[in-house]
């Protein structure tokens, strides 16, 4: 199992594109709205290959076949919104929000929490690459 830092700050999935002899990767304007990313930083980055067109077509018709399926899969957000769970806050974030990840590092953006808190949340927003959720019960070794 890969070990995720604690600087992680994104993870979303993007297309190189190729413009005026360059190579771009968009960033979602989402990404600096919600502070993951600001604007006139320097950010390292990590480029994970996806699969090809032909097999995600492929595996996007393998879905469809079988989309009545209950068992989750590995494809967009492990969380829903109104879903209710408990997280560990690992960090905190440069503007003092409580982070948790969950399955496959997927992070969770938790105003109040604090770094060892293990509080229930309700996730009220969910994106690609990030949720935000509020505390709806405090983590009882706390008290």
């Amino acid at each position: 199992m890969t070990e995720i830092s604690d600087s992680l700050r994104s993870v979303f999935s993007a297309q190189i594109e190729e413009r005026d002899g360059s190579y771009v990767v968009d960033i979602s304007a989402s990404e600096i709205k919600h502070n993951a990313l600001a604007t006139d930083e320097t950010y390292r980055i990590a480029i994970l290959a996806s699969k090809s067109p032909t097999e995600q077509k492929a595996q996007q018709d393998q879905h469809q076949s079988t989309a009545q399926e209950t068992t989750p899969t590995t494809d967009g957000p492990p969380v829903d919104e109104g879903e209710v769970r408990d997280v560990t806050i690992e960090t905190t974030g440069d503007q003092g929000d409580g982070i948790a990840k969950v399955e496959r590092g997927y992070v969770v953006i938790v105003p109040g929490g604090q770094p060892g808190d293990e509080p229930t949340v309700e996730i009220e927003q969910v994106q690609e690459n990030v949720a935000f959720a509020s505390i709806v019960e405090h983590d009882s070794r706390a008290l």
